[in-house]
């Protein structure tokens, strides 16, 4: 999320990574967010590296006889490189995330840092002035939109371009597709969670031209989601797009996309897309694919691929689990989520000594080591709490689960978005047949057996075959799990997320207003049920001469 400045106060000093900013009392700054800077400061080290080595290859190959052998040029951050990376921080507020990509990435030319605010632009520019990298980073005052727009011609076009708004950044990624150069990096975040997650589906379709699910999955079905709409958006201008790195962390989700230029690949791109279909008693889902690759027939050509409908729909009118009526979602991004080289090469920057001045340099290894691990072929996730939790039965062990599907010879993997989830390849029928026989030994109570649910349906018959869930599969436990990574940390704080607008988030003296409002009926309920009780006690009697009258105690909440 971007850090939004607005304007004058007293300055504070914030000191992150490399960079020193001064700013306003009222600017707003999440800390939380410091992961997704310095993960961002990882990727885009690892992309310059590799957008050089291409630069490199293609200059050799047009010209290989004036090219010496060992002309690779040497990256180096905090310096000016002539035929290094543009990028551009289209909503940059206080500079922090510029700053810090200009003194810690190697490789860099010019960097952008716009804002549409004045105050913010002011901010800017004390800023760079203050950390005197005023040769890297060039102040901005604009429209974002309007900036990338004036800047669709190729030799104006940017290396890499960071979106990082508050909410949706739909409305930016025509511009960005356009002013992308071929090859080039784009960085989204998107935090309106709850729009992704299937609160509002009507929203998600205005905002991404798709409608979200409630499902346990829908943290790498936002990723899939926002994935399909920055490829429809470029698919628009002949342009297409393959993912690096798609993750999902606290507030929000951020994905690294690179964009090339192709009309034959982009033909491609109905393949890439299904839609969703979730049954509305067990959630099994079944994706079907807008579109689909048939090899040639004939042999004149066996490298050409023709381009077909599918047939469907592939589910039937009711579940062949329960029984149950079917949700339809999507459409949502169904190729890999990840690059697996670029993953190899980006865990090797950040194994790198210069690497581990980084703060959350431990949260990041253990993220990118359970992504390396995730079956990158496979859409979606289960869990196991929910699918137990629709049996009504005892928790089986997350190892005994896994245990059962690698003995079975299916492949099964964790995903990065959630500690209980199930990725594999089996067919959602053998993970029902696993729980059936886990139901032999950690029988249902009868009266869990009523008509019309889920559980009767699916428990109620006898498992296909037996599956092995007593013996531990030598890869049940995964090398990250073994080597107790930082794979899914606790929230950093309570009452923490994207907060609001020009907010502070680092004040301590602040309280938020969820914290005031937290247990509020709770507390006018006591207080009520108190005043009563009081008022009892203190009804004069006829007797009573000159009665004392009480007030009760207000409840106060710290402010």
């Amino acid at each position: 999320m971007a850090e939004q400045a607005a304007g004058a106060g007293a300055l504070k000093t914030i000191r992150e990574g490399s960079a020193e900013i001064l700013v306003a009392e009222h600017v707003f700054y999440n800390p939380v967010q410091e992961f997704n800077r310095d993960l961002s400061i990882c990727v885009l080290t690892t992309f310059s590296r590799i957008f050089q080595r291409e630069k490199d290859e293609e200059r050799q190959r047009k010209n290989s006889a004036d090219t010496p052998a060992n002309g690779v040029q040497t990256l180096k951050a905090g310096i000016k490189h002539e035929n290094g990376m543009r990028i551009l921080e289209a909503l940059s507020a206080t500079g922090l995330r510029s700053i810090r990509y200009a003194k810690e990435i190697p490789g860099v030319q010019e960097i952008i840092a716009n804002d549409l605010s004045k105050s913010a632009v002011e901010s800017i520019k004390q800023n760079i002035k203050h950390n005197q990298i005023e040769h890297l980073i060039t102040p901005s005052f604009n429209d974002a939109m309007t900036l990338m727009y004036m800047s669709t011609k190729p030799d104006q076009r940017f290396t890499a371009i960071d979106l990082d708004p508050y909410g949706h950044p739909t409305r930016f990624l025509d511009g960005a597709v356009q002013s992308i150069e071929d090859g080039g990096l784009l960085l989204i975040t998107a935090t309106d969670m709850a729009v992704l997650a299937g609160n509002s589906p009507e929203a998600c379709y205005v905002k991404y031209g798709s409608v979200p699910l409630k499902t346990k999955a829908c943290h790498e079905m936002a990723l899939r989601i926002l994935l399909r709409c920055i490829e429809t958006t470029a698919t628009r201008y002949g342009r297409y797009m393959k993912p690096l790195l798609s993750i999902s962390a606290d507030f929000y989700i951020r994905v690294f996309v690179r964009i090339y230029t192709g009309q034959y690949a982009c033909k491609k791109s109905s393949s890439k897309q299904s839609m969703v279909f979730q049954c509305t008693g067990c959630e099994a889902f079944t994706l079907q694919p807008l579109g689909v690759l048939k090899p040639n027939p004939t042999d004149s050509n066996p490298q050409q691929i023709k381009f077909g409908t599918p047939t469907g729909p592939f589910v039937g009118r009711r579940c062949e689990h329960c029984y149950h009526q079917h949700h339809m979602g999507g459409p949502i991004w169904s190729a890999p989520l990840h690059d697996v080289e670029f993953l190899n090469e980006l865990l090797q920057t950040i194994e790198l000594e210069d690497s581990k001045r980084l703060t959350t340099i431990r949260r990041i290894y253990g993220t990118l080591a359970v992504i390396r691990e995730e079956l990158h072929d496979i859409p979606l996730y289960y869990t196991l709490d929910r699918m137990c939790g629709i049996l009504k039965l005892e928790s089986i062990g997350m190892l005994k689960l896994r245990s059962a599907l690698l003995h079975a010879g299916y492949r099964v993997s964790y995903s990065h978005a959630s500690r209980t989830s199930i990725k594999t390849d089996a067919p959602v029928g053998v993970l029902w047949d696993i729980l059936r026989c886990w139901n032999r030994v950690h029988p249902v109570k009868a009266d869990r057996y009523l008509q019309g649910v889920p559980l009767t349906a699916i428990l109620g018959k006898a498992p296909v075959k037996d599956y092995n869930i007593e013996d531990i599969h030598p890869e049940a436990n995964p090398p990250s799990r073994k080597e107790s990574l930082t794979r899914f940390p606790e929230n950093p704080a309570a009452h923490w997320g994207p907060g609001t607008r020009a907010t502070q988030m680092v004040s301590d003296n602040k309280m938020l207003k969820s914290t005031q409002n937290q247990n509020k009926r709770k507390q006018k309920r006591a207080q009520k049920d108190k005043d009563d009780e009081e008022g009892k006690r203190d009804i004069p009697t006829a007797d009573s001469e000159s009665p004392e009258r009480k007030f009760p105690k207000t409840i106060t909440t710290d402010c």
